[in-house]
């Protein structure tokens, strides 16, 4: 299962509030939504945080299509030809997009995955140190940095999504992981950051990450198609 995420800011001249807005409200019904092949399809809108400064992407798109030729099928159908790609120069910026496609791995399971994970959950996209390899990258996140991530209180579901091996034989990704993190508020979540384990999780960054490409945004996902897929 291909798990994308896409990261979109808005437009000149929007507020984020409108973009977020028009992207669930409209964009997502009307048009995203109606592309076949998409099996769960989920809206992150960023939650604003202190000390945050100018945000680069103000929400994130998560689809989940079930291989590489049902998305390239996706991209040939009227419903994204004709009815998607042309309206997203009504909302997004679409030139600070970043588009990632990924495989999923599931490190805390939280509730069933058919069912929405109550709370708020932290993006952090990541990019492997220099000279750090991708098998380097995944092997320490996986049994080094998750463990530290999994020891936060309060800490509900974890993923951890890498950067599908196909893109590295193309170009090299801008990230090569999104680690997804839910907590049951924002409470729950500042509570946490204020942790001694919390310094550990930051301090292994700098074992495995280059730290100018580490990007968090906490969100609210909304689902439009799913959880249950369709």
């Amino acid at each position: 299962m291909i798990h994308q995420l896409i990261f979109a800011a808005p437009k000149p001249g929007m507020t984020e509030e409108e973009f977020q807005r028009y992207w669930l409200e409209v964009h997502a019904v009307r048009y995203a939504s109606r592309i076949p092949q998409i099996r769960r399809y989920a809206i992150d809108a960023r939650i604003p945080q202190p000390g945050d400064g100018e945000p680069l992407w103000s929400g994130i798109a998560e689809i989940w299509l079930n291989n590489e030729e049902e998305q390239l099928a996706s991209l040939q159908t009227p419903e994204f030809l004709e009815g998607a790609r042309l309206d997203e120069p009504r909302w997004a910026a679409f030139w600070r997009s970043v588009v990632l496609d990924t495989d999923t791995e599931v490190v805390v399971p939280g509730v069933p995955e058919n069912q929405v994970q109550p709370g708020i959950k932290q993006v952090i996209l990541a990019k492997r140190a220099e000279g750090v390899s991708v098998e380097e990258f995944r092997r320490h996140s996986r049994e080094t940095h998750a463990p530290l991530v999994s020891g936060l209180p309060g800490v509900g579901r974890y993923y951890q999504s890498f950067t599908r091996d196909s893109w590295y034989a193309l170009s090299e990704p801008p990230f090569d992981a999104a680690y997804h993190v839910w907590f049951d508020d924002l409470a729950s979540l500042r509570a946490a950051r204020a942790t001694a384990q919390q310094a550990a999780v930051e301090a292994d960054y700098k074992n495995f990450v280059n730290e100018r490409y580490l990007h968090v945004l906490t969100v609210r996902q909304d689902w439009v198609i799913g959880p249950q897929p369709r």
